[in-house]
């Protein structure tokens, strides 16, 4: 059975173990279809101390002004249990109008999607009449440290200017073209410490439990109102993730009680002032007791791209080959679109969801080869204006 050009690439990309920090061949499958129709490639491995080295890719064909970006990631999360698998997740195996592996959606497909659409859109109209790049990295679902941050940063020194830029992250719900993603939540991890003073539950006077006042912060955060949300964004959300004391006994007051949390912020936050309210919630639980509280470092800030003549644009390309008109969102996690805001407007729009990080992820061939199609119609608009 014959396949589309973007579907065969999407099988040629999940064949490729890509577990992060793993490269396994993907970014060579990325660089030679590239380099077939013009594009100048530079392959970069970017090092930290303490972190896995991980090599990344540059991409560009044509110059100047309009300059879109095309953005994402090759490096996928671990299988799980193979056994658990209908198949080998880095066979892309096609069955039912479906292929199965590893990245299919997340997001080795959208970047089959990038590459068929660029390839398309070149056979047809020559290199553009401005520049098309691609940011592509291994880091993605890693510490995010030696990817996409470095990687715009040696770009910027090297004299790239970006206009705008998509990122290929799985955003639609239930069918493609319901969502674009115009901004993303901030995420920002902690952890709290009640220093209490052990003894025998027979004899409390001679102890300090912290428990009740772990319960008590634990309680106030989960309650606290920090914001009704914005414009763009929902409120900001605080969960309570784990509670401990270590304490195997029942006749033993512990000494100490812990619990973690995480927070995704709307951008009426800065991570300092968060840390501020936080630490001020805490503080007035906690009383007269000792609480610590540590925030982990953190990477992902809340950011927007405004509605206006780029989103209508993609938002059009997206109605003209899926005839559904996307929902601009805000929802979900956290992707590399954090660290582009920086250096020009950015969307996301990509493929369905519902299987990414799960055992049998998949997508809909027909979906990818629409998703070239819609990349291929945002260019062709682009370009044009």
């Amino acid at each position: 059975m014959s396949q589309s050009r973007a579907v065969s690439l999407a099988r040629d990309l999940i064949r490729c173990p890509s577990v992060t920090p793993a490269d396994a061949g993907a970014l060579d499958v990325v660089e030679k279809t590239q380099k077939a129709i013009g594009f100048e490639t530079h392959r970069l491995t970017f090092s930290e101390p303490g972190t896995p080295d991980i090599d990344n890719l540059f991409a560009k064909i044509g110059s100047g002004a309009p300059h879109l970006v095309f953005a994402g990631h090759t490096d996928v999360v671990p299988t799980g249990d193979v056994a658990r698998w209908r198949c080998d997740p880095f066979a892309g195996e096609i069955a039912d109008g479906r292929i199965y592996g590893r990245g299919a959606s997340d997001m080795k497909g959208a970047i089959a999607a990038f590459l068929a659409a660029t390839l398309a859109y070149v056979e047809k109209h020559g290199a553009p009449k401005g520049a098309i790049s691609f940011l592509i990295t291994g880091d993605e679902e890693g510490p995010s440290i030696n990817g996409t941050v470095k990687l715009l940063e040696w770009a910027r020194a090297r004299g790239e200017k970006f206009d705008h830029c998509i990122v290929g992250e799985p955003t639609n719900v239930s069918a493609l073209g319901d969502t674009i993603k115009i901004g993303r939540r901030g995420s920002l991890n902690g952890r709290i410490r009640v220093l209490g003073k052990q003894g025998h539950v027979a004899y409390p006077h001679r102890a300090e439990n912290p428990v009740p006042v772990i319960a008590r912060i634990v309680a106030a955060l989960s309650a606290h109102e920090f914001d009704r949300g914005t414009t763009h964004f929902d409120r900001t959300n605080l969960e309570v993730s784990s509670i401990d004391v270590g304490n195997p006994a029942v006749n033993v007051i512990p000494a100490e009680a812990r619990a973690q949390f995480n927070i995704r912020f709307n951008d009426a936050w800065t991570i300092p002032a968060l840390q501020e309210r936080v630490s001020a919630v805490v503080r007035e639980a906690a009383g007269a007791t000792k609480a610590e509280v540590e925030f982990l470092p953190s990477n992902a800030i809340s950011f927007i791209t405004e509605p206006g003549d780029f989103t209508e644009l993609v938002s059009h390309a997206v109605k003209d080959m899926t005839g559904v008109t996307p929902e601009l969102s805000t929802s979900g996690g956290t992707s590399d679109a954090r660290f582009i805001t920086r250096y020009c407007p950015v969307v996301e729009f990509g493929l369905t969801n519902e299987t990414i990080h799960a055992v049998d992820e998949n997508a809909s061939v027909e979906d990818i080869d629409v998703l070239a199609a819609v990349y291929e119609r945002i260019m062709t608009r682009y370009f044009a204006r």
